[in-house]
C-alpha cells in the first residue's frame, strides 16, 4: 500500500488487482489479470506457481504482458503449512516446475516478454526492500528492467 501511496502519480491509476491477505484471488482472477496486463507483479507468499493451476497457465496465451517480477519464496509457519498440505497431491514433477527457473520459462512460453523473480527463500523485508528498488528505478527514474536488476544484484 505506501509502494501505491508513494508513486500513485505515476502508472498507479491504470493499475488493477488484489491487495491484502483477506481472500486468495480465484482461478479465474489469475487469468484476468495475467491476460489483460502489460506488467505484472506477484509480492506473495510461498512459490508464484502454488497459487494457480499449472495446465491453466500452460494454455494462457500472455503477449502483451512485458513484465512479471515475482517477489515471492516467503515462509511463514501458515504459509509452509499450506503449501505442505497442498504439495501431497502433488507429483515429484509437478512440484518441481514451481521452482524459480521453471516457472520463468513457462512464463516466457506463455509470451510474457521479461521475468524478474527471486531465486531462493527470503523475507518479507528483504521483498518490500526489493519492491521499494524496483518502483524507484523503472516508475520514478524510468530506468530499463536490465538496469533495475543490475541495481538489485548489487
Amino acid at each position: 500500500k505506501e509502494i501505491l501511496e508513494k508513486y500513485h502519480y505515476l502508472f498507479t491509476l491504470q493499475w488493477e488487482g488484489i491487495i491484502g491477505n483477506i481472500r486468495v484471488p480465484s482461478q479465474a482472477e489469475w487469468e484476468q489479470l495475467l491476460t489483460n496486463c502489460s506488467a505484472f507483479l506477484f509480492y506473495g507468499m510461498e512459490r508464484f506457481m502454488s497459487h494457480i493451476l499449472l495446465n491453466r497457465l500452460v494454455a494462457m496465451n500472455i503477449p502483451k504482458c512485458h513484465l512479471v517480477i515475482l517477489l515471492d519464496l516467503v515462509r511463514s509457519k501458515q504459509s509452509y503449512q499450506r503449501i505442505t498440505n497442498s504439495g501431497i497431491h502433488k507429483s515429484y514433477l509437478r512440484l518441481g516446475i514451481e521452482r524459480p527457473t521453471e516457472t520463468a520459462m513457462l512464463l516466457s512460453l506463455t509470451g510474457v516478454h521479461s521475468i524478474i523473480a527471486n531465486q531462493w527463500y527470503t523475507t518479507l523485508q528483504e521483498n518490500a526492500e526489493r519492491l521499494e528498488i524496483l518502483s524507484e528505478n523503472l516508475l520514478s527514474i524510468g530506468r530499463t528492467t536490465g538496469q533495475t536488476v543490475h541495481i538489485l544484484q548489487k
